[in-house]
């Protein structure tokens, strides 16, 4: 399931999509937060062009949504339910999470994006 040539392995790693061979971003470290949004223009090895479109990773802020909403929904799930903390405790917390994690959802949010259009062709990969 978490292998290369998984949606999720492409997914979770940052990798170039359709080989899995490469980072997509020219520093692994998303709290890195200047290089946050810094990306490969190809792949190195099967020279994929990760911008398939003008402004494509624009439709990643949708899935950022989703992506923050899943967190925000741990963050209070474990302070409010688990911690048994206040609602303003868990507010807090739902607010500290959401600004600790930015560059992880964005990250994310860009990796699933692009692993919706592009898959993983095996003859790629090196052996």
């Amino acid at each position: 399931m978490f292998n290369k040539g998984s949606k999720l392995y492409g997914i979770i790693t940052g990798v170039c999509p359709k080989c899995h061979e490469e980072s997509m971003y020219t520093n692994k470290n998303p709290y890195a937060v200047m290089q946050l949004f810094s990306m490969h223009e190809r792949c190195s090895n099967c020279n994929t062009k990760y911008k398939i479109e003008p402004s494509f990773f624009y439709g990643s802020m949708y899935v950022s949504y989703g992506v923050g909403i899943a967190f925000a929904a741990v963050a209070f799930v474990l302070s409010f339910l688990v911690f048994e903390s206040s609602l303003n405790i868990s507010i807090v917390a739902i607010i500290a999470s959401q600004l600790v994690l930015y560059p992880i959802i964005v990250r994310l949010s860009r990796n699933i994006w692009i692993n919706l259009f592009i898959s993983f062709d095996k003859s790629l990969a090196k052996k």
